[in-house]
């Protein structure tokens, strides 16, 4: 079955366009954490609408795999981008001075996602696989990532599902009920009303990367500027969060 039939072919939307919205609903989320009131309405909205952002990174991640002419340059590119994030993103999310570490950049953790599909592809033994992928999984964890846990979760839920549209609703039906469930344990302590508010506000946003994939996506590129799109999903990244940080820094 092939990648249009698992993703549903007859929807609206490019590969491209929804990377676009994603790269969109990101802004809101690091706007949000950076710059606006916590726990206000629309600190809420922001927040929730950006973990649309993940999930659909980690598709195409497991999507992209399968189809990049070398996965070597495939590689090697998160690795540079990675790199290339890093000061950006701790610029951002450092708060009250100018530059602290803050974890690994949402890059570094797809490039680790990366390796585990990588493992998953050339480690012959499934005990050594799975010691490999277990082992990149706590990498996340122990440096901390950006999306640490999730973000390999969901890639190893999308690996599986690939090509069976089956599978795939399965998969995005256990990312939504994770990420609720890590929400919900996240909130412990709060009144049961506002906890249950709060994770299912979150569990939303991964709730439309499901539907964005599941029915409008069309397993297609966009028929235009496929080069420029290709670049721009790389460079938007650190390239916004060196401009939150430096906006950030003129009004500390």
């Amino acid at each position: 079955m092939d990648t249009q039939e698992q993703a549903g072919g007859r929807g609206v939307l490019s590969r491209d366009a929804i990377k676009y919205i994603a790269m969109f609903t990101m802004l809101l989320n690091h706007i949000a954490q950076i710059f606006m009131t916590p726990g206000a309405f629309w600190t809420e909205v922001f927040t929730d609408v950006g973990y649309f952002t993940a999930p659909v990174m980690c598709w195409f991640l497991v999507e992209g795999y399968g189809y990049t002419r070398s996965k070597r340059r495939y590689g090697l590119r998160l690795a540079a981008f990675a790199a290339l994030s890093e000061v950006p993103f701790c610029l951002a999310f450092t708060e009250g001075a100018v530059l602290d570490y803050c974890g690994m950049n949402m890059i570094f953790t797809l490039l680790v996602c990366f390796l585990i599909l990588e493992a998953g592809e050339k480690v012959r033994s499934g005990l050594l696989r799975r010691l490999a992928q277990a082992g990149l999984t706590l990498l996340t964890v122990i440096l901390p990532s950006d999306w640490s846990l999730l973000a390999p979760a969901y890639t190893l839920l999308f690996a599986w599902a690939k090509g069976s549209r089956r599978k795939a609703r399965w998969a995005f039906f256990w990312a939504v009920l994770l990420f609720w469930w890590l929400l919900w344990l996240g909130g412990a302590g709060r009144p049961v009303w506002l906890q249950l508010l709060a994770s299912l506000g979150g569990a939303a946003g991964v709730a439309l990367a499901a539907a964005a994939i599941l029915y409008l996506y069309n397993g297609r590129r966009a028929e235009h500027g496929q080069r420029f799109a290709k670049w721009f999903f790389y460079w938007f990244y650190p390239a916004h969060l060196l401009a939150l940080g430096l906006l950030r820094l003129a009004v500390m």
